[in-house]
């Protein structure tokens, strides 16, 4: 019988929300503090939700309510410079991927949280924690202050909470690319659920015709310069629609996405990110989840869901172990070796996206044929396949176990 019985969940994002309903269909009470001042949609554009994320959202019962608000992709396909686009295979049997504004997603997760019984906090600027044998107390910039049996740091890849727990903790790899997303206004013969995978003359780039009209689309703009999302954001928008246009330009259908792009309608990211293994999940009464413990690339279509996943699992080990250190040895021996693994793959895909000139030549003649002979249910069942049995009782981990 798990002896937590309250929890303080820094960040309102995805993994936040999710962790704490999560926590409280677990029985245990979850309150979430945020640092910005009010309620916030998020910054970002369009995300995926893959099936095994859907999965894990049906648990919380959200999971009708994300795709009330999606677009379902049920094909993909992958074009080289101006070549015919290629079908990719795909999945029997699995729902089709969700493409969800964050926005709207986070307000989504928002909404269920509340109706379970959940507490956000805003303006609470986490700054320090004092961990002890009892409980552990968080300590805001306001001069406010908390306790709970456990701190669950959700607070993202600029995570305070990691510090916390290991000052000597990595930041955030640079991906070499800085994300933008835009709403053309032109409608493409091309069928609808279909998500397009694009490697242009000069860059990466995706896109999908939107239910009411319109292509959204996606960029990946190799840059050397890494830039933060205000760094970007302080640049013009008409300024980046010149840089965008001009790297698209012979590109089809890229240079009439970015010419049919307007600046109300571009979001700036800002440079885009992927986790190192981290070395330390957990220290005393707290633990990380989501991007503050493992934030794959983009390029693998998983962050959102991976998080999503880890909370769930999260308030399974909470819920049925006796402390939380058993709990979160479990959680970490659960997790660990598939995000490190889908992170991994998301690596090598970062590189097919910033190719030079002969390798991206190569590319266009060889990924082809790697498709035909890819076996898509080894590559990726196990990924999107992957379901939680939330009624199944969370087993301790040996004491000689090893997750590495």
């Amino acid at each position: 019988m798990s002896k937590v019985r309250t929890a303080i969940v820094i960040g309102s994002g995805i993994a936040g929300p999710v962790t704490a309903t999560a926590l409280v269909k677990a029985g245990i009470e979850a309150t979430v503090h945020e640092a910005y001042p009010a309620e916030s949609d998020g910054i970002g554009g369009a995300l995926a939700i893959a099936p095994n994320g859907l999965a894990a959202l049906d648990i919380i019962d959200a999971a009708d309510a994300v795709q009330g608000i999606a677009v379902p992709m049920r094909r993909t396909a992958m074009t080289f410079g101006r070549g015919k686009p290629r079908v990719l295979p795909g999945l029997a049997d699995v729902p089709p991927l969700q493409v969800v504004e964050r926005g709207d997603l986070h307000r989504v997760l928002r909404e269920r949280a509340l109706a379970a019984g959940v507490r956000f906090a805003y303006g609470k600027r986490l700054q320090s924690a004092d961990d002890g044998p009892t409980g552990v107390t968080a300590r805001f910039a306001d001069g406010s202050s908390v306790r709970a049996d456990v701190l669950i740091g959700a607070d993202g890849v600029r995570s305070t909470v990691r510090t916390l727990i290991d000052p000597n903790a990595p930041g955030p790899d640079y991906t070499g690319m800085l994300g933008f997303g835009g709403l053309a206004d032109v409608d493409l013969d091309v069928e609808p659920g279909t998500m397009f995978f694009a490697y242009g003359s000069r860059a990466y780039y995706l896109y999908w015709p939107q239910p009411g009209g319109g292509t959204a689309w996606g960029a990946n703009l190799p840059s050397r310069t890494y830039m933060t999302l205000t760094e970007a954001q302080a640049i013009p928008s008409e300024k980046w629609l010149r840089t965008l246009r001009e790297t698209y330009e012979g590109d089809d259908p890229g240079g009439v996405l970015a010419a049919r792009t307007v600046p109300e309608t571009l979001q700036v990211v800002g440079g885009l990110h992927i986790m190192p293994p981290v070395p330390h999940w957990y220290r005393g009464r707290m633990v990380l989840v989501g991007d503050a413990v493992h934030a794959p690339s983009n390029s693998t279509g998983q962050g959102a869901s991976l998080a999503i996943e880890s909370a769930v699992e999260l308030a399974r080990c909470l819920r049925d172990l006796p402390d939380p250190s058993s709990a979160f040895i479990a959680y970490e021996r659960l997790r660990r070796p598939r995000v490190e693994r889908i992170t991994a793959r998301g690596r090598k895909v970062n590189h097919t996206k910033t190719p030079g000139p002969t390798t991206r030549r190569a590319m266009s003649l060889l990924m082809p044929l790697a498709f035909k002979a890819m076996n898509i249910e080894k590559s990726l069942g196990w990924e999107q396949r992957h379901t939680i049995d939330w009624d199944a009782p969370v087993v301790p981990a040996p004491a000689t176990a090893s997750i590495r």
